[in-house]
């Protein structure tokens, strides 16, 4: 490309960029009160983050899977989108890698993404594996992979038992706190500062850059898209200052930066890309777990019977995590983009269209769960769900976020008769990581 073209590229990323939050928000307003069935459904748009902030999202899913399963989104923030609703569907397209693709060059994993015939600014453009297709992608998630295998597994158990045992006894009795800050946050945060070997007192940065990663719309943190960026080049600084300690090392070590930096298909990464394989990992293993650490909670006091049913039987706490799991679903959606001209349902999905896989709603698709609105601690298929995703993309630390889960229930029960929610909870606006960002509770003494 010549050199005026690159110019000309890295103008108009910059020019949307620093185009307003407010001014976004402001052009696609919504109204979270509206009933969805007194809409067209070609005007539904269930990914608007308000509809998640305000946990109203539910019923657009609800008419979708019942009277379109594969329904266009004709306009939104995000541009045109088709929404895949129901379970089989949603596996259909996550298995298919031939034909929808999850580079970030296509679009990426997420809405807002578009296919680039131009060579994208690499400040606002973070590759990362997993938008990337084979082989690629198999080459450098292979270069992490180890970390979560079950040798690796069974040395971190005691590790994060300590660490459960150490918050749950220090938690406050007989007075309100934020489940999410002194527990769901600490635990995930301990963790990271373990997999990327650097010290826990830099845990509470790893947490900010995962929210950053969220709010970089969110007008209430960033007046621009360009200033949530700007925070997220904080986090390559920090973590470039990992990679050549670790570079300098005459034995590898066993952390994630380490892998990264002496894998063949890691260590020649450009900047962009370590810094969005270091923003996949983070927020992969704390956005997901700690949202299902403060979900299961929530839930548990939602269906006080089933909290009866814990306390009777604690052996439950393994195939209660899976319906946590499935119950939250921390990542709502997940975004590909049609190689060819295909058909899902009848409908005829151009290529290049993107599609949005609603793990969220194929969670609770009637045709694949029974009585799937019901919280079940003891459901038998709870390990279907599409939490994780499937085929190639399917979530490498799964394991190691329900070790986590099962480690922290088995601890609470050991401690405490009930944790009671004592207010509403307070939802992240994102529609792409269903997040709690308060949950007030109190232990009785």
């Amino acid at each position: 490309m010549a050199e005026t073209d690159q110019q000309q590229t890295s103008e108009n990323a910059r020019e949307r960029m620093s185009r307003t939050n407010a001014e976004i928000w402001q052009e696609w307003q919504i109204d979270v009160k509206a009933d969805p069935y007194d809409m067209p459904l070609n005007r539904l748009n269930p990914a608007h983050p308000a509809l998640f902030e305000a946990d109203a999202f539910w019923p657009y899913f609800e008419r979708m899977r019942a009277e379109a399963p594969v329904c266009l989104t004709e306009e939104s923030q995000f541009g045109p989108y088709w929404n895949i609703t129901r379970y089989d569907d949603i596996k259909h397209v996550d298995t298919s890698h031939d034909l929808f693709s999850s580079d970030s060059r296509m679009g990426g994993i997420r809405l807002g993404g578009r296919v680039m015939e131009e060579e994208p600014d690499p400040t606002f453009h973070l590759p990362m594996f997993i938008m990337e297709d084979p082989p690629k992608h198999d080459e450098q998630r292979k270069v992490v992979a180890p970390m979560f295998a079950p040798r690796h597994l069974a040395d971190f158990e005691p590790l994060i038992r300590g660490r459960a045992q150490e918050i749950l006894d220090n938690l406050p009795r007989n007075e309100t706190f934020n489940w999410v800050d002194l527990v769901s946050k600490d635990l995930t945060g301990r963790m990271l500062c373990t997999l990327f070997g650097v010290p826990q007192e830099d845990r509470d940065k790893l947490i900010y850059w995962s929210d950053t990663v969220e709010n970089i719309s969110n007008p209430e943190v960033f007046e621009t898209p360009e200033q949530g960026f700007q925070e997220l080049w904080n986090c390559w600084q920090y973590f470039d200052a990992v990679w050549k300690e670790r570079a300098s090392q005459k034995e590898p070590g066993g952390d994630l930066i380490s892998m990264l930096v002496h894998g063949e298909s890691t260590k020649d990464m450009p900047p962009n890309e370590y810094l969005g394989n270091i923003l996949l990992l983070i927020v992969g293993g704390n956005d997901t777990t700690r949202n299902s650490i403060t979900g299961g909670v929530l839930a548990l006091n939602q269906n006080p019977d089933e909290y009866q049913k814990l306390r009777s039987d604690p052996g439950v706490i393994p195939n209660m995590i899976s319906e946590i799991i499935r119950w939250q679903s921390p990542v709502a959606h997940m975004c590909r983009t049609a190689l060819v001209d295909t058909e899902i349902r009848g409908q005829k999905i151009a290529k290049h269209d993107k599609i949005c896989m609603w793990y969220i709603s194929g969670n609770r698709d009637e045709a694949a769960f029974e009585s799937p609105n019901r919280f079940l601690i003891d459901r038998a298929d709870a390990r279907k769900h599409l939490s994780f995703g499937f085929g190639i993309h399917r979530c490498l630390g799964n394991r190691l976020g329900e070790m986590q889960l099962r480690i922290l229930w088995e601890e609470i029960m050991q401690r405490f008769p009930k944790i009671e929610v004592v207010g509403e909870p307070v939802y992240l606006k994102s529609s792409f990581i269903h997040g709690i960002r308060e949950l007030p509770v109190r232990i009785p003494a």
